[in-house]
């Protein structure tokens, strides 16, 4: 395949929901790739791609550098037919795993087939990532300002959330709405861990019950350079046998357990400014019956919302170019609370609230490569000294604010 036709083809994949000051696409990812793949090569049905990205990040309360190849990505996509298309992606973290050290790790990010059924309608069944957010499924390092994900979609929404399942994807006819819907393992409860809400329930693909399931669903609605969602998800944790979860006071089940979430954001881009508002809350109603089970300080609620706006500075000067160079200003403000609502059992631990702000730029000389500097004002509330059990003689005194300046460089093709 010749190298520019392969660039443009893996291009469209990773440039779906971007930052650029854009019209929002109205398909998916996915669907923009398997429309790519059509026109691949007729020597060959298969395409390979990738994006990554390194950054060198400084702590001005800790007076600490470090610098690390963060992502490593590579992409293989085959297309069996018309109707038939795979999909995958692998992902090293941290450069470098070594066994019994901590640090790095290999990971299956994607790996699924898609079904198309008509040309508004597909079926995805594997392992894949559901729309919940929008880093979930726009997470590449040149579709989002900052060297870093946000925190919000990071640590409440879990970034690149993906299990196995099976999920349909639609578009209405006449209407500028997509819809998804999809089923898949649930989480587990014996996996969360106090300040990480459920990211660490996950299975991610490994070993998944699947006598507990999950939910979700989404409603994009797009109008120019408008794009607006909602997105929920509800499951069950407890995918153990009943007998089990009746000894640990559990309630097992299909949605036994449960965690329920829900999302709402708002994208818009037109003459070079870019604004993203995205708000959601996750809720555990039993939190109080897994932290008898595990004692984990599991919270019952948690929230998380953030605004951000950019202006690309070479816009104007630009305007009707193919593939411009782009300098983006920006600023985000993000808010959450891991442990924001606590049961009758739990501990409140207030540095778990909260607040970022983010300003930077990042600039764009193709639209696949991306050169990213950004300030970072963190901001939490004061430790409980009833969380801090057998502290180390070296630690610091803990930082309720700190500031992080982060540079950074990061590709897609």
């Amino acid at each position: 395949m010749h190298g520019k036709t392969l660039t443009l083809i893996i291009a469209s994949f990773f440039i779906s929901g971007t930052l650029l000051a854009q019209q929002p696409n109205n398909s998916t990812a996915e669907d923009s790739l398997n429309n790519n793949t059509a026109k691949s090569s007729i020597l060959t049905n298969t395409t390979i791609g990738g994006y990554g990205n390194a950054f060198y990040q400084y702590n001005s309360k800790q007076k600490t550098a470090k610098v690390d190849l963060e992502r490593f990505v590579l992409f293989i996509g085959h297309k069996f037919s018309d109707k038939i298309s795979f999909f995958s992606e692998m992902e090293l973290e941290d450069a470098k795993v070594n066994g019994g050290e901590p640090g790095g790790e290999i990971t299956i990010e994607q790996a699924y087939l898609k079904f198309n059924l008509n040309p508004n309608q597909y079926i995805v069944a594997g392992l894949f990532l559901p729309r919940i957010g929008i880093l979930n499924e726009n997470h590449l390092p040149t579709t989002f300002n900052g060297n870093e994900r946000n925190y919000v979609e990071t640590l409440v929404i879990p970034a690149t959330w993906r299990e196995l399942g099976v999920g349909l994807y639609g578009r209405f006819n006449n209407l500028p709405i997509n819809y998804s819907v999809g089923i898949m393992n649930g989480l587990s409860a014996a996996g969360f861990t106090h300040g990480s809400g459920i990211v660490d329930g996950r299975f991610e693909g490994r070993n998944a019950t699947g006598t507990n399931l999950a939910v979700t669903g989404a409603l994009q609605f797009y109008q120019g350079g408008l794009k607006a969602q909602v997105s929920g998800y509800y499951g069950g944790t407890v995918g153990i046998r009943k007998t089990e979860a009746d000894s640990l006071g559990l309630n097992s089940g299909v949605f036994g357990t449960p965690v329920a979430m829900g999302e709402g954001d708002i994208q818009y881009n037109a003459q070079g400014f870019s604004v993203k508002i995205l708000g959601t809350v996750a809720t555990i109603p039993d939190a109080d019956k897994i932290n008898r089970a595990y004692a984990s300080n599991t919270p019952k609620t948690l929230y998380g919302a953030y605004a951000e706006i950019g202006y690309d500075l070479l816009y104007r000067k630009n305007y009707g170019q193919t593939n411009p160079a782009q300098l983006i200003v920006f600023v985000r403000d993000e808010k959450l609370d891991l442990n924001s609502g606590i049961p009758s059992n739990g501990i409140t631990d207030q540095t778990l609230n909260k607040n970022f702000v983010v300003a930077g730029f990042t600039y764009l000389p193709l639209r696949n490569v991306a050169v990213k500097a950004d300030v970072r004002l963190a901001h939490s509330g004061e430790q409980n000294p009833a969380l801090i059990i057998n502290p180390s003689p070296v630690a610091l005194p803990y930082q309720t604010n700190n500031t992080l300046v982060n540079l950074g460089v990061g590709y897609s093709f």
